[in-house]
């Protein structure tokens, strides 16, 4: 039997909270997923073009200049990578059928949380609690 497909995110928010994860779920969540991936390879390969050519031709101030938009493609790239690498983890959950739970709880993610989020581990609750901990740290050390 063929799985359904889902047309838009209407379509997947309207379905019962019983057909959580089922298999158009999953593929919706791989297509979206696989999407981004794509993107990002393809942004990364023009930004590793962009910093292989940039050279340091000119006076002080078109150096400077070049030098500041080399750190910040350098910092796009990176960021960039590391969501790739998310992705890669995330694909590999549906993969194995862990995708849209929380990691900390096990507790369903939830579509809408999902929909923002596709590599999203944590449910709402315990990523609320993560930051509050990060926050008392961050304060603690600030003291």
């Amino acid at each position: 039997m063929p799985i359904a497909t889902i047309e838009s995110d209407a379509e997947l928010l309207a379905m019962p909270a019983s057909d959580y994860m089922n298999d158009a779920q999953m593929t919706f969540f791989r297509a979206r997923l696989e999407a981004e991936r794509w993107g990002l390879e393809t942004t990364l390969e023009q930004t590793r073009a962009t910093i292989v050519e940039s050279r340091g031709d000119g006076d002080d101030a078109d150096l400077a200049a070049n030098e500041e938009a080399l750190g910040l493609a350098l910092r796009q790239a990176e960021r960039e990578t590391r969501l790739l690498r998310k992705i890669v983890t995330t694909l590999r959950k549906l993969d194995d059928g862990d995708y849209g739970y929380c990691e900390e709880t096990g507790a369903p993610i939830g579509l809408p949380r999902l929909l923002l989020r596709p590599t999203a581990t944590l449910c709402l609750e315990a990523k609320e609690r993560q930051e509050q901990r990060e926050h008392h740290y961050a304060k603690r050390r600030s003291a």
